[in-house]
């Protein structure tokens, strides 16, 4: 009690002293500090368990053991989930992505640590993902519970959403300014422009943290010494082309080993069947194990050292065909060992992996070009190019790749083919997949946000909640009379015909019966399943706002029958849809 007295002090005090517009900035700037905590704590965990993994597997007769770690990783990370947590751990972004839309801005506490975990059992034992997600769902899960903690509205709590987001993903690729920019294209904030304070904060505090216990250097140095010319732009064009289908490739795969795993029933079952197709794959390609980050930087460099340890294919010849083979494999099943990874029970981000196949793709396409004498290409540049190409078409964020990559390298002096390139590819990949591997779910589910504030509008309303029941009801067996005894108390005009069971048998309007109803001779004789009809149009609870306006326009009438599966559950009429309607616009358009 006597901290519950000094919680509602301290919480009149700050409604007193402090406005929304000042709480929210300094929420901002702890929100930030506890992300970029958060990714530390990430890293250093990862790093701890990959270096103890590396020594193991360093030792003469262990080598072996690497094609079992990402195994024994994600079984960690299963086991921790199931009996410690006891709740799933959804991927990381497309969690926050639904917290937004349909759960309010609220997120299990759990989530605060649960992907901190999973994740580096999953990744530092070798699992062929990312860090950024679970980062980002830490840090939202942070911001989300702080925000219901304080007592604050939606618009408020998803805000210090967007905060936690863009903090994580300052403080994990050390780019303040890409993450801002991935907040307001992929979590697809409404923001107003003194909301991108909070933000700007938020990812400075972060990145702070970030160079504190991290260091400054960027993830990925490059240096540039050439950057382009005017003739070198065509080829920047024609990567776009290929990164856009290379982006679509890994969409569906992506999507197709989803589906295979979703349809095994038994969780241990995914985990034997990802856990041996992982040991398989490193058996091939050593250098899939972990996010990738040396392959990456070696590709920048110029460096491919990878290419000469590839398992049973290093005894190879080194010819160009070879190359073109082998570094083929690689970008085509980096998205395999991905989606196992994901698909056997592992926890981690989709970042790493487009990065590892958008250095590969701009390695090879350079390559190949200088191959035919047309041009000589800077390898190292189109590797840095294809980065921000895969990132914008697997992800359908053009401008989170653009900047992302000019923040991580350093590389503003290659900002025009970066746009050239990331620009194609999303609308290459955009004209073969309407939705990104984050949203695909989600738009299935009709539950997608985007930038149109209608349909968010729509997106957030729940059917279930517009839900009227003050309707009188009647038995199909009653008769007339029982019918304008019911009429004389209601304060409505329809009138649902509903059994013992619940059952839905039909309808009774009053303006069907009123000529009878000042007829007594007829209040015996005329049963209520003679004067009732059955509704040609209703909604399911379940359905989404979407399908009720569609009913709605189809009917022209002005309510609508709620059945699930064949009960009453009441009538959802135009007025008071509307109403809702108008308040989520409200709520939406105020500041916070």
């Amino acid at each position: 009690m006597a901290k519950e007295r000094l919680l509602r002090k301290l919480f009149i005090w700050r409604l007193r002293h402090v406005s929304n517009r000042q709480f929210m900035i300094i929420l901002s700037v702890v929100i930030g500090i506890a992300a970029g905590l958060a990714a530390v704590i990430i890293k250093q965990s990862v790093g701890l368990i990959h270096h103890l993994v590396h020594n193991l597997t360093s030792l003469e007769g262990f080598e072996w053991l690497y094609l079992i770690t990402p195994g024994v990783g994600i079984l960690l990370a299963v086991l921790f989930i199931k009996y410690i947590v006891r709740r799933p751990v959804r991927h990381g972004i497309p969690n926050v992505l639904y917290a937004i839309s349909k759960n309010q801005g609220q997120m299990n506490r759990h989530n605060m640590i649960s992907s901190v975990v999973a994740s580096s059992f999953t990744v530092g034992f070798g699992g062929s993902v990312g860090l950024e997600g679970p980062t980002v769902s830490t840090g939202a899960a942070i911001g989300a519970n702080l925000g219901k903690a304080l007592h604050l509205n939606y618009r408020q709590i998803t805000l210090l959403l967007g905060c936690a987001c863009a903090g994580a993903m300052s403080a994990i690729f050390k780019a303040p300014i890409a993450a801002i920019v991935f907040v307001l294209e992929v979590i697809m904030l409404d923001l107003t422009l003194t909301s991108l304070v909070p933000l700007l904060l938020s990812s400075a505090s972060a990145v702070v943290v970030s160079y504190t216990f991290l260091g400054q250097q960027v993830v990925y140095p490059f240096i540039v010494g050439h950057t382009y010319t005017l003739n070198e732009l065509l080829f920047y064009v024609l990567l776009g082309l290929v990164c856009g289908l290379v982006a679509t490739y890994f969409t569906r795969m992506y999507k197709y080993i989803e589906g295979l795993f979703e349809r095994i029933k038994s969780g241990w079952y995914r985990l034997l069947y990802g856990a041996i197709s992982l040991g398989i794959l490193m058996i091939f390609f050593p250098h899939l194990f972990g996010e990738g980050y040396e392959v990456i930087n070696g590709a920048l460099k110029g460096e491919l050292f990878y290419l000469h340890d590839v398992g049973i294919f290093s005894h190879m010849n080194d010819t160009f065909v070879n190359f073109v083979i082998i570094m083929t494999l690689t970008i085509g099943v980096k998205v395999i060992a991905t989606s196992v990874t994901f698909g056997s029970g592992g926890v981690g981000g989709i970042f790493a992996p487009t990065l590892f196949m958008g250095a590969n793709t701009g390695v090879l396409f350079a390559s190949l070009i200088n191959r035919f004498n047309w041009i000589e290409l800077p390898v190292k540049n189109f590797a840095l190019i294809g980065m921000a190409g895969l990132i914008a078409g697997v992800l359908h964020a053009p401008l989170t790749g653009l900047f992302l990559i000019a923040d991580l390298s350093g590389g503003y002096r290659m900002f025009l083919p970066l746009m050239i390139t990331a620009t194609i590819s999303y609308v290459v990949a955009k004209s073969f997949e309407e939705h990104s591997v984050y949203t695909h779910q989600l738009a299935k589910r009709k539950e997608l946000l985007t930038h149109d504030k209608d349909h968010n509008i729509m997106t957030l309303m729940e059917v279930n909640k517009l839900i009227e029941t003050d309707f009188a009801i009647i038995s199909p067996d009653a008769n007339l009379g029982d019918l304008v005894h019911v009429i004389s108390k209601a304060h409505r005009n329809l009138f649902p015909v509903v059994d013992n069971k619940g059952m839905l048998k039909g309808m009774v309007k009053m303006d069907d019966i009123r000529e009878i109803i000042f007829k007594p001779e007829k209040y015996q004789e005329v049963k209520v399943k003679d004067l009732m009809y059955m509704p040609a149009y209703f909604i399911s609870p379940d359905d989404s706002m979407e399908d009720l306006v569609e009913v709605f326009r189809k009917s022209a009438r002005f309510n609508i029958a709620v059945i699930d599966k064949g009960k009453y559950r009441g009538f959802i009429s135009r007025a008071n849809a509307f109403t809702a309607y108008r308040n989520y616009l409200k709520m939406l358009s105020s500041g916070y």
